[in-house]
Parts: C-alpha cells; sequence; structure tokens
C-alpha cells in the first residue's frame, strides 16, 4: 500500500529571534489540506502548541524546539518506515539562515549567535527523511524568513535526492500578508495545489512555474517588493515527479517514461527503476509497461523481480483527464530514439502562456536515396472523443470515452519526398502519380492525392518495410491530435497564424511541414495546413460508434447519411478527413472537427494524409 506522509511546522514565537506573524496559521493551513483535501495517512504537526504525537512508551512532545524536532527526526527515522512508492512532504514556516555554507532551519530556541549547535541544518532533515524509504521527499520551506521582516541569508542550496521549494531567492525577503493571514508563498502553494483540470499543478515542474508566477502578483497586489521562489531538484529528473496522481495529464506520465527509457539506456539502472514506480502509481499499479520494466531490470541487478505492488495512490476530486494504462513493450522498442521538441500553449486571447521542453519517442523509417519518415511512439490512453455541449456540430456528438491502444503515427503530414519514394515501389493494387501535388516542394505536404492513393501508399510502404502501416482511425486522429489535451486546440482555446497555416491572413497555400510548434506527443501540424484521411466511414453522429479506437467502417448499402437536407446513400464511398487546412477558418481546424468526403476518389490541393504503423507486441 503506498502511503503519504507529512510533517507542517509553523513557529511565530522565537525566544532569540523577532516573533513572526502567521507562520502558524501557513503550516494549520498546510496540515488541513494534507489531512482534509488529499487524506495523508499521517500528518505531523509541529506549533507551539500543537498536541503531542500518541506514542509508546511516551508521547512525542511537537513543539519545535531544537531538541524535540532533532529527537523526532533522529528516533522516527533511524530505520525505514515508507516504501519507494510513497511519499513524504516536510513543510516549514519560520527563520531560516545560512551559516558556515549549510542551510539551517531556526526553532524556537535556536541562537542566531550559535546557529551551528541550535539550529537544524536543512541536509540533515534530508538524510534522515530519505532513510525513511521513501523515494519521493519534497520539502517546501518558507525559511526565508529573518529579524525585521521575513528576510533571508542564502538560504537555497541544492539537497541530494530530493526536491527542494524555497519562498524566494537568498537575497530577498519572504513577505507575510496581514489580507491574507498567510505568507504570500504559502498562499500561492495553496491555491496552486488546488488546481483542478487541465491547467494544474500536478508535477514539480507545473507547481514550479505556477509559484514563480502567483508570488510576485500577491506581492505586487498588497505593495510588496519582488519575491521569486524556485525549486531545486537533484536528479534532475525529479522535476518531472508527479506530485498529485490524481491529476496527472497524459504528457507527464509519457515524460516519466522517456526519462526511465532513458536511464535503462545510461545503465542507471535504480534510477530508473524509481522512474518506472512512478509511473506506476500514476497508472495504479495497472502500466504493463513499467511492470515489464520491473522484471528487466531486477535481471540487470540479480534481484527478485516481483514488481512493487501499488494499491493506494492520492485521491483528488477528477476533473476531466486522460488516463494511461500502458501494455507491454512493442517489437519496435530497441529501435527507439527520444527527440526533444517545445510545446506551447495559449489563453482564449491567443497570448502565448506556456512554452515547454518536452520530449518523445520514435523510430525513423529509411525510405532510401536520403529519404526517411519519422514515426513516433503514441501510448495508450483513454480519452472523451468528440466535441462538449456549446462547442461544434451535431455530428461531432455525442462525446464518449474511447480507449486507444499504442500506435506510431508519422511526425508530419506525409511530403512530397516521401511520395515519390513510395510511388516508385511496385505497384499493389492501382497506379499512383509520381508528382501529385500543386504546390511543390520537397518537404512540403504531398496534396491532391485521394484516399485510395493514400491506401495504396500504405500498401507499397508496407511491402517495402514488412510492417503494418495504414491510414489511422478517426479514433487515434483525435486523440493522437489532443494529447492529452481537452480543450478545442492542443494549444489551448484557439490558434494563431504563429501556431498553424489556416485561414488566418498569413498564407494561402501549404507549407513545409513541422514549421509551427509540435502538440504534447511531439506531433506536427495537426491543426491546418492540410486535411488528412482517416478509415472511417462517414456518420452524422457517433451513436453506435465504436470504444475501442477502431475504425467505424460500413461494408453494406443500408446505412444512409444526411447532408443539405437529403438522404444519401453510403455504400462506404463517403469518407472522413481531418485537421482542417491551409484554407480553412479555426472552427474547422479543431481537435474535434470532422469533415464529410462524397468520394474515395476525390482529390484537392488541401487534401493530403499521415500514416500509422501498428504496435507489433511481444508475448
Amino acid at each position: 500500500m503506498a502511503k503519504n506522509w507529512a510533517i507542517a511546522i509553523g513557529i511565530n514565537q522565537y525566544n532569540n529571534l523577532q516573533h513572526l506573524n502567521y507562520a502558524k496559521l501557513d503550516a494549520l493551513a498546510m496540515r488541513d489540506w494534507f489531512e482534509k483535501e488529499v487524506r495523508f495517512d499521517r500528518v505531523f504537526l509541529f506549533t507551539e502548541d500543537s498536541p503531542p504525537i500518541p506514542a509508546s512508551p511516551t508521547h512525542i512532545p511537537t513543539q519545535p524546539t531544537y531538541g524535540n524536532l532533532r529527537r523526532f527526526l533522529r528516533v522516527n527515522f533511524e530505520n525505514p518506515l515508507l516504501a519507494p512508492e510513497d511519499n513524504l512532504w516536510f513543510f516549514f514556516a519560520g527563520h531560516g539562515c545560512r551559516e558556515a555554507d549549510r542551510d539551517y532551519l531556526m526553532l524556537m530556541d535556536s541562537d542566531p549567535g550559535d546557529v551551528e549547535h541550535t539550529a537544524i541544518p536543512v541536509d540533515y532533515v534530508t538524510q534522515r527523511l530519505r532513510r525513511s524509504g521513501a523515494d519521493n521527499v519534497v520539502l517546501f520551506l518558507d525559511a526565508c524568513r529573518d529579524e525585521g521582516s521575513r528576510r533571508g541569508k542564502g538560504i537555497g542550496e541544492e539537497h541530494q535526492g530530493v526536491v527542494t521549494f524555497y519562498s524566494c531567492s537568498p537575497s530577498q525577503k519572504s513577505y507575510e500578508i496581514e489580507q491574507l493571514q498567510h505568507g504570500s508563498f504559502t498562499q500561492a502553494l495553496l491555491e496552486g495545489l488546488r488546481i483542478a483540470g487541465e491547467g494544474n499543478c500536478a508535477t514539480v515542474e507545473r507547481l514550479e512555474r505556477y509559484l514563480q508566477w502567483r508570488v510576485p502578483k500577491i506581492n505586487q497586489a498588497h505593495r510588496k517588493t519582488p519575491q521569486h521562489p524556485y525549486a531545486i531538484a537533484e536528479p534532475a529528473t525529479k522535476l518531472h515527479l508527479i506530485l498529485l496522481p490524481d491529476y496527472a495529464t497524459l504528457h507527464d506520465i509519457t515524460t516519466i517514461k522517456n526519462d526511465a527509457f532513458e536511464a535503462e539506456v545510461k545503465g542507471e539502472w535504480e534510477l530508473a527503476r524509481q522512474l518506472w514506480i512512478r509511473v506506476n502509481v500514476a497508472a495504479r499499479g495497472s502500466d504493463m509497461q513499467a511492470i515489464e520494466a520491473f522484471s528487466r531490470i531486477a535481471q540487470r541487478l540479480g534481484e527478485s523481480s516481483v514488481p512493487p505492488k501499488i494499491t493506494e495512490v492520492i485521491t483528488l476530486p477528477r476533473e476531466d483527464r486522460s488516463v494511461v494504462s500502458e501494455p507491454a513493450p512493442t517489437a519496435y522498442q530497441a529501435e527507439l530514439q527520444f527527440f526533444q521538441f517545445e510545446v506551447v500553449k495559449v489563453n482564449a486571447n491567443g497570448q502565448e502562456v506556456k512554452r515547454d521542453r518536452s520530449k518523445a519517442q520514435y523510430f525513423t523509417e529509411d525510405l532510401g536515396n536520403g529519404v526517411s519518415l519519422e514515426m513516433v511512439y503514441i501510448p495508450d490512453g483513454t480519452f472523451m472523443m468528440g466535441s462538449p455541449f456549446g462547442e461544434g456540430s451535431d455530428w461531432e456528438k455525442p462525446q464518449h470515452e474511447v480507449t486507444v491502444q499504442s500506435f506510431l503515427m508519422g511526425k508530419y503530414s506525409v511530403t512530397q519526398a516521401q511520395w515519390k519514394r513510395v510511388a516508385a515501389l511496385p505497384k499493389v493494387n492501382r497506379d499512383l502519380k509520381a508528382d501529385p501535388s500543386y504546390f511543390k516542394g520537397d518537404k512540403r505536404p504531398v496534396e491532391q492525392v485521394s484516399e485510395n492513393d493514400a491506401v495504396e501508399f500504405c500498401d507499397r510502404l508496407s511491402e517495402y518495410t514488412n510492417k503494418q502501416y495504414r491510414l489511422p482511425s478517426e479514433a487515434e486522429w483525435e486523440y493522437a491530435c489532443r494529447a492529452g489535451t481537452t480543450t478545442p486546440f492542443n494549444f489551448g482555446e484557439t490558434i494563431t497564424s504563429e501556431l498553424a497555416n489556416y485561414d488566418g491572413n498569413f498564407t494561402y497555400a501549404s507549407i513545409e511541414v513541422g514549421s509551427f510548434p509540435a502538440n504534447a506527443f511531439g506531433l506536427y501540424d495537426m491543426h491546418g495546413n492540410v486535411w488528412e484521411w482517416c478509415q472511417d466511414s462517414w456518420h452524422e453522429s457517433y451513436k453506435g460508434a465504436p470504444k475501442d479506437g477502431s475504425a467505424w467502417i460500413d461494408n453494406d448499402n443500408q446505412y444512409h447519411t444526411r447532408r443539405g437536407g437529403a438522404w444519401i446513400d453510403n455504400d462506404n464511398q463517403y469518407h472522413t478527413r481531418r485537421g482542417g487546412s491551409w484554407g480553412n477558418n479555426p472552427e474547422v481546424c479543431r481537435s474535434a472537427s470532422r469533415y464529410i468526403t462524397y468520394s474515395r476518389d476525390i482529390r484537392g490541393n488541401s487534401i493530403g494524409f499521415r500514416v500509422v504503423c501498428a504496435v507489433v507486441r511481444t508475448l
């Protein structure tokens, strides 16, 4: 059973330092969040008047003096009490200082003239907490508080094996806000931890960014000088640590998986195991890729291959989010490499609010003559397909849950260079023009290709590579386009001409692939540039649609669809395309948008396609 423990310390009354006003209230607020909102298993509170901790043979006093806190840490964390998958959080609000190149927490009876013998070094705290056995130790230190104000003396060093959040930079003051009855750091921290939905602070990285934005705003609103919090993680992969598994997104879990694979490649087996444990915690113990990794790592280290059992994690009220549960590794796993890219988020006005570095896995298919096809690994997941009430048309409804198995998808729409290479391969069912595109350019997407042309391309490529290439299903396409988001676009509530090629007075032709930022899966140009063919027959709603991510194809003549007030027989000739193009407005380029095509042989200078490759699973 995964456990979640916390220690919350808040000191107002000092014997030898100026009193503080709201440090105790900060600790009490954190205690309440731990106990009532996220239901931690154990919470230890230390304030001037907190009750003792029941223990045998004697209760443990919790007044935060040097002797009491040091004894608590020494006695209770001498031997492992927790497992690697467990979480241990430590919150401190009070004075702090730096002496002889060490960070110290000042306790009720600490003597500023004899810091080394009366205050507790932060590295002593981290050493004791790490002895607990928990791999996920997180410190929140609102300790840049010295006499005269909450003023720091340089506290802010890296502490091995843990994540440490500091309330301000070493040269700054950490303010208490009378109107809020809290320190500005704690106020922002609680706000960030309570954010639900897509903008949550479930990871160290996102919580740090939120605090760096929010704390200066609070200070400015209350006429205080700037205060810049920051986090230090050791090792650096802990920046991706998922603090709140119930709020974790598909992208969060995929990022940790990439870190885990990279650690294995480097032979850092213990780090890899810790990362896979975090993946399995977020997946509630059911991630097959993580379970397989535990066996693989155990074999390397000569240990038991029994994976850690995860039966409980921090539980929070659920919002819309993608859920990931990976299957066993693919037969292409050895071929997969990492690439890095930027992910951009915008607000409803199209203003950029976030730009992150991310990475994903892919393999390269060599097509010969210096031409290659990059295929990006798309992990398993569950998502809400279609548009919610108030967005889009009736044929995008009802919104419904779909579970998609992992697959590989082209990083870009098929380019003209790739088309020429495959069109030159032996015919399977039909002839292909060598150069059909209206807008010429090897790196531009191929267009003026019908769905039948695209299927022939996939058939030839499959024969050439001995892999299973095909067009995506509508569910696979939308899942890949959304990449864990629930907004109309994977960039946010809207798009701009700096994010996609659509009719935004930017250009009126297709442009080279990869000219705009990728989504969180590492796929480019999912909005605009050229339409992309899907396998599915046209249906005017999602009533009766598959829930397993497969293509919805009608093979008889009994299905009808209605367009423009007239009923039209659907003999499997009417198919769907996705993504919009350079000639469409933003509404048509949304993740959920779908469009009817009245013939599988229709061609146009705004219609291209993207391929997927089936994942071959090992037994």
